[in-house]
């Protein structure tokens, strides 16, 4: 699988920063656009095994950033680290340029969100958010003018004087993401603070989230396992698995032009097809898969004849192949159909590979029968071919 490791001169179409070369080239990336970065950054918790694997990472001020990935991935540990909560085993973590990693919470100037909002119960509103400001020596009435101007960013000015049990899960989200900001921190980070919310006011809450910090211009680093999470809110994202990061990208990028076969497996639903790499055309590359189908895609990597690769392809981008002619073709068995409202969804199983799954437009006037033999056709620009 490949793993996120670029010097510091090698950036990839899809926007990627990744590793450095020399420590005087770190320094020279972070003033001209790392806000925050990770150098060489290594954790481990028993001396033996690396949750986090030589990250090297780079925020620009005022981007936000979300860390995506599985369980286990080391997503939350090095959100953790730059909050000053963790700190690496080995490597440098810098923030404006100036190396944290040695720094307690509180002298960083970073704002957290935790996932259980962590809000005092026996405390008003008013008084949670205050509450960081007691660290740094404001009080009397130019903590109470933050505060009220905290409050009201969020909507919630006329609600100081409440308890946090006398609030909804959506307002509490919001008091914690107030107390995270009225100190003014230069970063704001959030550990999946909206999982506890039902869909329709998660959706919400991403939303109203991505418009604060868009309004503010903060730098926000956010930590999710939900994808389209991820895809809503993010300036960029970092996919992470087994300790590093699989690919950085924008969220478009990402799901159209994924790099490996984790990140195509993981953002979003996803065709793979085992393929043996044939050749390299002038624009796309060609494979032949288990079924005997040659099909043309984009190769995410130079690849040499007989090689091993994966065709991915979204669901959408699969289509009954009808009476046009061109693109890739290729002929399955209907296994299941499922009527969506707005798409139809088509099982196809085809030999040595997973059953595919194409979504068509319910406009189609087709009937469609079980068993029955049905050819599906993609155009080769919306195939990558996924080098391992």
């Amino acid at each position: 699988m490949k793993t996120f490791s670029i010097s510091s001169s090698d950036r990839s179409s899809s926007g990627a920063v990744a590793g450095i070369t020399s420590s005087a080239a770190v320094r020279q990336d972070v003033q001209s656009e790392g806000f925050v970065r990770f150098e060489h950054v290594k954790k481990s918790y028993d001396g033996l095994n690396l949750v986090v694997k030589d990250l090297n990472l780079s925020v620009k001020r005022g981007e936000f950033l979300t860390m995506l990935g599985p369980s286990g991935s080391g997503k939350t540990t090095t959100l953790m680290m730059l909050g000053g909560f963790e700190q690496p085993t080995k490597g440098h973590i810098l923030l404006d340029g100036k190396p944290v990693e040695r720094l307690p919470p509180e002298q960083r100037n970073i704002g957290f969100v935790f996932q259980n909002y962590a809000l005092f119960p026996h405390m008003s509103v008013a008084e949670n958010v205050a509450f960081p400001l007691r660290y740094r020596g404001i009080k009397g009435a130019a903590a109470r003018e933050r505060v009220e101007k905290a409050l009201n960013r969020v909507q919630l000015g006329a609600f100081g004087g409440r308890k946090p049990g006398q609030l909804s899960g959506g307002q509490q989200q919001r008091v914690a993401l107030a107390r995270a900001l009225v100190f003014e921190p230069t970063l704001v980070l959030m550990d999946e603070p909206l999982g506890a919310l039902d869909k329709q006011l998660r959706e919400h809450m991403q939303v109203e989230i991505k418009h604060l910090q868009q309004s503010l211009g903060i730098t926000m680093v956010y930590v999710t396992h939900d994808q389209s999470e991820a895809l809503t809110m993010s300036d960029r994202i970092a996919v992470f698995n087994d300790g590093c990061i699989q690919q950085l990208a924008d969220p478009k990028t990402l799901y159209n032009a994924p790099e490996n076969r984790f990140v195509a497996g993981f953002i979003g639903e996803n065709n793979l097809i085992p393929c043996r790499m044939l050749h390299n055309a002038a624009q796309y590359a060609v494979a032949r898969t288990p079924f005997g189908a040659e099909l043309a895609g984009i190769a995410s990597r130079p690849a040499v004849a007989g090689q091993d690769v994966f065709l991915s392809v979204r669901p959408e981008n699969l289509a009954l192949a009808g009476d046009s002619q061109g693109g890739n073709r290729f002929t399955g068995m209907l296994k299941e159909v499922f009527f969506l409202g707005d798409h139809i969804r088509l099982c196809v199983t085809v030999p040595g590979a997973d059953d595919l799954v194409a979504r068509i437009s319910p406009k189609i006037a087709a009937d469609f029968t079980i068993g029955q033999a049905v050819t599906l056709m993609c155009r080769a620009e919306d195939c990558r071919l996924l080098v391992p």
